[in-house]
């Protein structure tokens, strides 16, 4: 049959692809995109940094970057709070824990769901030297967007896996990735956590692009602030490496190491 309009229905026919494109790019688009990232810019000569007023939303969700009731810089009582990210052994984190027992220190440890499955008596050893065995997730995924229950179900596989090694876990949780959002918070409240940020870190993270020790430990003491909340990854041969020359530091300029049952007036474990 005759089309006297050929040019229109070849519009009509790419106008219909396009929108279902449109339709397929949305639906997918990864349930995380919708996150935020934790970050906090650093402030100069030792003072507090302050998170921008969107981040700072988080306090009013169970959530803690900063002690903000230690805030001078000259005070006589100055407070660091010690946290380590901990995914799995390669010989650095037990190094870590050496340099926290020599100075007397102690720091949460944010795990994943490995360390209890693959290093059993690292775990252990972590909650019978003092240090607060927290929850960092099973599986390390980035939540921002999940259905509701899908973090109550990480929590909760991680607190099944220390308690399957005798290790209980404290109510403290940090999101991987530290991308978070308000249902996520929300959700973590629910399920008896507090979230902890920080304020401040460094570029730690990767094995294979350690920094120099040198400069690391200058950076660390730089940057140091009395309320903070330190996050360091204990996998890290350079922190492994300056971790107990930077403890003594901080000691000696007049700062203690707190917990988090004081930074959020809770309950350590």
């Amino acid at each position: 049959m005759y089309d006297p309009d050929p040019i229109s229905r070849f519009h009509k026919l790419i106008a219909a692809l396009l929108s279902a494109l449109f339709l397929l790019s949305t639906m997918a688009i990864p349930a995380h995109a919708a996150g935020t990232g934790w970050y906090c810019t650093r402030a100069k000569d030792h003072a507090q940094p302050v998170a921008d007023p969107p981040l700072r939303e988080v306090e009013k969700h169970g959530g803690y970057y900063i002690d903000h009731t230690h805030t001078d810089p000259n005070a006589d009582d100055k407070v660091v709070y010690l946290t380590f990210d901990a995914g799995y052994e390669n010989g650095n984190v037990a190094k870590v824990l050496d340099a926290l027992k020599a100075e007397g220190a102690t720091g949460a440890f944010f795990i994943l769901g490995n360390l209890p499955e693959k290093n059993p008596e690292l775990v252990r050893r972590m909650a019978a030297e003092g240090h607060p065995v927290c929850n960092h997730t099973f599986t390390h995924k980035n939540l921002c967007g999940a259905s509701a229950g899908a973090l109550t179900a990480e929590l909760k596989r991680l607190e099944d896996a220390c308690a399957a090694i005798g290790v209980t876990v404290s109510p403290y949780y940090r999101p991987p990735e530290g991308c978070f959002d308000e249902a996520m918070l929300r959700e973590a409240q629910t399920a008896g956590y507090k979230t902890v940020f920080w304020s401040f870190a460094y570029a730690d993270w990767d094995n294979g692009k350690q920094p120099d020790p040198a400069a690391a430990k200058k950076k660390i003491l730089d940057n140091l602030h009395n309320g903070e909340v330190m996050l360091l990854h204990p996998t890290s041969a350079t922190n492994a490496a300056i971790l107990g020359d930077v403890l003594r530091e901080i000691k000696a300029l007049g700062y203690r190491f707190g917990t988090l049952e004081e930074l959020t007036g809770g309950e350590e474990s």
